[in-house]
């Protein structure tokens, strides 16, 4: 069973090594296995389906896509600020303040995630992000339609 201090533990060394993994180049350059230890192998992410990587991801292979597919959408994506808002011995509620740069329109963003995570023998087993506005994010994220040219 894991304790509280040892839940939040957890998780500060995978913001850790996520944060290690990212500065290594992330996907396509750096090596997974710098965050597969932190995650169950079953572990599933629930993102929202509004997002331009929603859907739900399931375990290693499942975690390395979804790095990949924000990879793909976002040129930054730092969290400025984070507090645990919550912490038990199995799930914590963590409130995460974002800031972000789309790589399909340059556009920039702060915005909050509240994430519920579920924590299970040492490894991270469930995460649920909540964006408090999901259509903001998809437009930062769609380029704007081209006007066709006129001879």
């Amino acid at each position: 069973m894991t304790d509280q201090s040892s839940t939040r533990t957890i998780l500060q060394r995978m913001y850790a090594a996520e944060a290690e993994y990212l500065s290594a180049g992330g996907p396509g350059r750096a090596d997974f296995a710098l965050l597969a230890d932190h995650f169950s192998p079953d572990v599933v992410l629930h993102q929202a389906e509004a997002l331009p990587y929603g859907g739900t991801w399931r375990g290693h292979a499942g975690m390395e896509l979804f790095f990949i597919a924000m990879s793909r959408t976002w040129e930054v994506f730092e969290f400025a600020e984070q507090e645990f808002v919550a912490a038990d011995e199995r799930t914590a509620v963590v409130l995460t303040q974002v800031r972000a740069r789309s790589r399909a329109t340059g556009r920039e963003l702060t915005f909050p995630i509240l994430q519920t995570i579920t924590v299970q023998d040492g490894r991270i087993t469930e995460i649920r992000p909540f964006y408090w506005d999901t259509a903001a994010v998809a437009e930062a994220c769609t380029p704007e339609p081209t006007s066709p040219r006129r001879s």
